[in-house]
């Protein structure tokens, strides 16, 4: 059984018309860091993951899904 979490940041980024750096200075990370976590290779802390949730005014779970197949 393998779990994994799934996040929307590319696309919620994208649709909202946000630069990675324009996210990264709001939630207070490098551009590098934005790219790893929508490529799925970083999972943010809950902390950071809140934060990115705030920037798009949705609850977190609207955000990183988790998956368990």
């Amino acid at each position: 059984m393998g779990e994994k979490i799934i996040n929307q940041v590319y696309e919620l980024r994208t649709k909202s018309g946000n630069t990675q750096c324009d996210l990264a200075a709001a939630v207070g990370v490098t551009r590098q860091t934005i790219i790893a976590i929508e490529k799925g290779d970083y999972t943010p802390s809950v902390l950071l993951a809140l934060k990115i949730a705030d920037f798009f005014h949705l609850p977190v779970e609207k955000v990183f899904i988790y998956e368990v197949s």
